[in-house]
């Protein structure tokens, strides 16, 4: 993604990810985390403001709720797409789910990718989950600007 990116901190097996959010409301610690799910070829991709961080063992909360509205949105977009690419890279054999913590996030999410298409297209396959009104069960779908999705699935290609 063309756009400015922040630096980012990684652990060891680079599942987790730190930087910083400057804008309007001040210097926020960002946390973006690579989870495997029950499914070990699917990843959730969390990303949140980094909470209750314990002085103990360093143990920390992610917060996915909290609408900062520092003013660096495509800055913080294009630094998860940069830690997405870093972690695929390493694992590109995973698929990495995402979805807003609200719709209005999740549609977000569908616009980044539909305005970044392209160059994202390059590296991954990227599809759209949807849910089937009667049985409820979820499919994943070829990605397309124009649907709405309850969540994003991408792999390397």
């Amino acid at each position: 993604m063309n756009y400015p990116k922040y630096d980012l901190k990684a652990n060891s097996d680079f599942t987790i990810f730190e930087f910083i959010s400057s804008g309007l409301q001040g210097d926020i610690s960002k946390v973006i985390k690579y989870t495997v799910t029950n499914n070990p070829d699917l990843v959730n991709l969390g990303f949140g403001d980094k909470i209750n961080i314990s002085t103990i063992d360093g143990t920390f909360d992610i917060d996915d709720i909290n609408i900062t509205d520092n003013g660096d949105r495509n800055i913080i977009l294009a630094t998860v797409a940069n830690a997405t690419y870093t972690f695929t890279k390493l694992n590109p054999d995973k698929f990495v789910f995402f979805s807003g913590s609200c719709n209005i996030r999740t549609r977000l999410y569908r616009m980044a990718i539909t305005n970044n298409y392209k160059e994202l297209a390059e590296t991954f396959i990227i599809f759209g989950i949807i849910q089937n009104p009667d049985t409820a069960k979820y499919y994943n779908i070829p990605f397309k600007s124009s649907t709405n999705f309850v969540g994003f699935l991408i792999k390397r290609k």
